[in-house]
C-alpha cells in the first residue's frame, strides 16, 4: 500500500472517522483514541452491547508510557513481546489523553504495540493513540481479511486498509497488571507458558480482587448514589440530563446531548459522571435515555453505576 493511502487514513482518523486496519492478530476498527465522539462511533458501528474496554494501539513503547504507568514487570514483558500480540492492562495516568470510553470509566487501560508494518505505519502517521477493537459486528467472528471487514461493517467504516490476511489470525493475549498478581484476562497468540516464564504463575478473572471489566454491577459506580429515570431533581442533587428539556433546580447540571443524539451522549457519559461526582451533594439524578442503538449500552452502564455495591452481574465480555 502506498504512503498516500496511509496519509488519507490518518486524515480520516483525525477528522473523527473510523478506519479499519490490519494487525498481525486480526483487523482492528480504528478511531482516534483521544476523541470521545470518534470512540463512541466504534460502539455504534459494532453494535456493541455494553461499554467494554477497548485496546489502544501505539507505534512504540514510549508512546504507551505517556498514557499508562509501567511497572518493572510490564517493562520486561514489553521488552520481550512488543511489537507483538500482547495487550497489557495498566493503571492509566491522571493526565492521559485517551478517552474514558476506551477505559469504560475504569482507572486502567489496555495498551499494545502491534507488529504489522501497515498498522505501525498508520500509527506513526496519526501520531496519536489508536483505539482498535476487532473490526466486526459485536458477537461475530473476528475478521482476518479486508473482505471480512467490508462484509461485516459495510459503509459504517470510512476506509479499510488492506494488508492482506492477518498472519496470526487470533486475538491478542490480554494480561492485567493492575493488581498484586498478573491476571490472564484473555488467552491469545502469546501463550500462558511464554508469559509465566517471565511473570511467574498467572491468575484468572475471579481469583482475588475482581479486576476484569463487567464482573460487578457496581464496578463502574461513582461515589455518589445514582437515581435513574428521574423526571425531577432536588436542589442538593446533580443532574445528568438528556434532551432539550431538563428539569430545573439541580445543584449542577450536565447534559449528555441537548439534541437527543445517542452518539454524543455516549461520548460524554464517563467524563460527565466523573464531573458530577462531587462532595456535598446527595446524589446524581439521571434523566431517562432511550434504549435504541447506543442507548442500550448507555443504560447498561448507568444500571451498573446505580446498582448496590458488590452486586454481581453476568460478564459482558472481555476487551477486544
Amino acid at each position: 500500500m502506498d504512503e498516500s493511502e496511509i496519509r488519507r487514513a490518518a486524515e480520516l482518523l483525525r477528522a473523527g472517522d473510523l478506519v479499519a486496519f490490519p494487525t498481525e492478530t486480526v483487523y482492528g476498527l480504528g478511531a482516534d483514541a483521544t476523541n470521545d465522539t470518534a470512540v463512541a462511533r466504534i460502539f455504534a458501528a459494532k453494535g456493541r452491547p455494553s461499554f467494554n474496554p477497548l485496546i489502544t494501539h501505539y507505534a512504540e513503547r514510549a508512546a504507551a508510557q505517556r498514557q499508562v504507568r509501567f511497572t518493572p514487570l510490564a517493562e520486561r514483558l514489553a521488552e520481550r513481546f512488543w511489537p507483538g500480540s500482547l495487550t497489557l492492562v495498566l493503571p492509566r495516568r491522571r493526565d492521559s489523553e485517551v478517552s474514558l470510553l476506551c477505559s469504560a470509566g475504569l482507572d486502567s487501560l489496555g495498551v499494545r504495540v502491534p507488529r504489522h508494518p501497515l498498522a505501525l505505519a498508520l500509527l506513526r502517521a496519526l501520531d496519536r493513540p489508536l483505539a482498535g477493537p476487532s473490526a466486526n459486528p459485536s458477537g461475530r467472528v473476528s475478521p482476518t481479511t479486508a473482505e471480512h471487514v467490508r462484509e461485516g461493517l459495510g459503509d459504517r467504516v470510512a476506509l479499510v486498509l488492506d494488508g492482506g490476511p492477518c498472519p496470526v489470525g487470533l486475538e491478542s493475549t490480554v494480561l492485567d497488571l493492575t493488581g498484586e498478581r498478573p491476571l490472564l484476562l484473555r488467552p491469545g497468540a502469546v501463550t500462558r507458558a511464554e508469559l509465566e516464564a517471565i511473570a511467574g504463575p498467572l491468575g484468572a478473572p475471579g481469583e482475588g480482587p475482581l479486576k476484569s471489566p463487567g464482573l460487578l454491577a457496581s464496578h463502574y459506580a461513582p461515589s455518589l448514589p445514582i437515581r435513574l429515570e428521574a423526571s425531577d431533581v432536588a436542589t442538593d442533587e446533580a443532574l445528568l440530563a438528556f434532551g432539550p428539556n431538563p428539569p430545573p433546580g439541580a445543584a449542577r447540571t450536565l447534559n449528555l446531548s441537548p439534541a437527543g443524539d445517542l452518539v454524543e451522549a455516549a461520548a460524554h457519559l464517563f467524563a460527565y459522571l466523573r464531573a458530577l461526582d462531587r462532595p456535598g451533594l446527595k446524589g446524581i439524578a439521571v434523566m431517562p435515555i432511550p434504549t435504541a442503538g447506543l442507548g442500550e449500552a448507555i443504560n447498561d452502564r448507568l444500571r451498573r453505576a446505580a446498582a448496590p455495591r458488590g452486586q454481581a452481574l453476568p460478564i459482558a465480555g472481555q476487551p477486544s
